[in-house]
């Protein structure tokens, strides 16, 4: 086994990511292209032993204030198919690390908690402790939706009440378009905006959508979708889709005629876009991890429960500090910097 840096044009890798029973858009180099204009730089690196990737990571580097160094982040990775292949990854996450002079190599690959061979990896590693709700940098707990059975088997399956808000906003006209324009992102990004302002969260920007578009749209890893009630535009979503699954990752909702229930109809659509497609899991992303009725987040649980989605629990994020001294600074600033932003009420 040996390790080797890819580049962005080298398809072999992101097929093993697409293969992957574990693996995500987000461990491609379609998202590492996409990052890269965000100031990150994409190191794809892959243990191969006899021409075959046994295990990947697409680790995004970038600088941070203590001067000549930078930080590792591989999004829900690494990607693994053997022990030992795994090992060799870190061994050469951690060469790689020295010669960036990286602080830490940050991961919260997509297993399950309580996986065993993860477990027997991550006494290496630092564990981060985050809250239950959306405070790490990817979701600790998400909920999905099997869709290998019919479609009419879908439907029995949901909750009453999102059955007849899909069969409402059917029948008072609500369509539901698969884009194929990227000049639809100029509808979608102020509904975008409305829906940031209303339920207090912030987003990127419309230049941001647009690389997005050209990185993942364009070579068919994501789709945007719109929904329209007499050519108004009510709502649009972003989803992604790699091996035999899809995520919903942006969704975006107007103000106006709300009681069109236009969110359940354009929902629907992609979960038969993603059957469509060959996909098994449709992954409606995160939600708490605390579903206590008084929890200010209970609502996007209750919405994505009314689907038929189940919760699922990753292992988490952790760090692999790779600076004796470095990795303590990391800590003591991210600690502080955070602690101000709740201050601000940010």
């Amino acid at each position: 086994m040996e390790a080797k840096l890819f580049n962005s044009h080298e398809s072999v890798f992101n097929h093993y990511v697409a293969s992957h029973p574990n693996g995500d858009v987000l461990q491609t180099t379609y998202w590492g292209q996409l990052k890269a204009m965000t100031g990150w730089t994409p190191l794809p690196l892959a243990i191969v032993d006899n021409h075959q990737i046994k295990a990947s990571a697409l680790i995004l580097k970038r600088q941070i204030p203590l001067p000549g160094h930078c930080i590792f982040y591989s999004p829900r990775g690494p990607l693994f198919s053997n022990q030992e292949a795994l090992a060799k990854l870190l061994k050469a996450g951690q060469q790689l690390g020295k010669r960036h002079h990286a602080v830490l190599w940050k991961m919260d690959p997509a297993l399950v908690y309580g996986d065993t061979h993860w477990q027997e990896i991550a006494a290496r590693l630092q564990k981060v402790n985050s809250a239950a709700n959306f405070d790490g940098v990817q979701p600790k707990f998400i909920m999905e939706l099997d869709i290998r059975p019919p479609v009419d088997t879908l439907l029995t399956n949901m909750k009453a009440k999102t059955r007849y808000n899909i069969g409402y906003a059917k029948r008072k006209g609500v369509k539901v378009v698969v884009s194929k324009s990227k000049a639809d992102l100029k509808l979608f990004y102020p509904i975008l905006q409305e829906t940031a302002k209303r339920d207090n969260f912030t987003i990127r920007s419309l230049e941001y959508f647009e690389y997005l578009w050209d990185c993942l749209i364009v070579p068919n890893v994501a789709q945007l979708f719109m929904a329209y009630h007499n050519e108004k535009p009510l709502g649009g979503t972003i989803a992604f889709r790699l091996g035999k699954r899809a995520w919903y990752v942006y969704g975006a909702s107007s103000n106006q005629r709300r009681n069109l229930q236009a969110s359940y109809a354009i929902q629907w659509e992609m979960i038969r876009w993603a059957k469509g497609s060959g996909c098994h899991i449709y992954d409606f992303r995160g939600i708490a991890g605390d579903i206590d009725p008084e929890n200010p987040l209970y609502g996007l649980y209750r919405f994505k429960d009314g689907f038929g989605a189940k919760i699922v629990e990753y292992v988490g994020e952790f760090d692999f500090p790779l600076s004796l001294y470095g990795y303590p600074m990391w800590n003591h600033g991210f600690h502080l910097y955070t602690t101000l932003l709740k201050r601000k009420g940010r």
